[in-house]
């Protein structure tokens, strides 16, 4: 399964949001961190301010913060802001259906789909922002210590 790019931003942005919820952040410095077209993310973070995700402010200081429940938005939720995955499955032309073999591996292929969606309703935001933190200090403690 891949996803659009709208979608990715969306989900990036959601979760520097709700990782500090207080804040406010531009969209300037989520466009940055993450390479994105400014207009691009501009368009992802009204959608999500439609959704009521986000709320924005405007003039100095202004940006965005989050507004969503990270405890209970799922990934999913964001993901279908932005496209219908919930009813894709079997539209991969990667595989022949005319023959056994293209039908087998086209079943297959669906069924990690299926998995990858109920993957999606179960992770929330707060979960992600857990496993967030629990790599960044496993990033922090596998760096070699410098001795002089």
């Amino acid at each position: 399964m891949k996803l659009q790019k709208s979608t990715s931003l969306a989900l990036y942005s959601v979760l520097e949001f709700a990782a500090n919820p207080g804040q406010q952040l531009s969209a300037a410095e989520i466009a940055e961190k993450y390479g994105a077209s400014i207009h691009h993310l501009a368009k992802v973070l009204r959608e999500l301010g439609r959704a009521g995700l986000v709320e924005s402010a405007r003039g100095v200081g202004g940006g965005y913060r989050f507004s969503g429940n990270a405890k209970r938005l799922t990934l999913m939720d964001v993901i279908e802001l932005f496209e219908d995955i919930s009813t894709r499955t079997g539209e991969s032309d990667e595989f022949d259906g005319s023959s056994e073999v293209g039908r087998a591996l086209g079943a297959v292929m669906e069924e990690v789909d299926e998995i990858a969606k109920a993957t999606f309703r179960s992770i929330t935001l707060d979960t992600m922002l857990k496993l967030i933190e629990r790599q960044r200090r496993g990033a922090a403690e596998a760096k070699p210590s410098v001795q002089a």
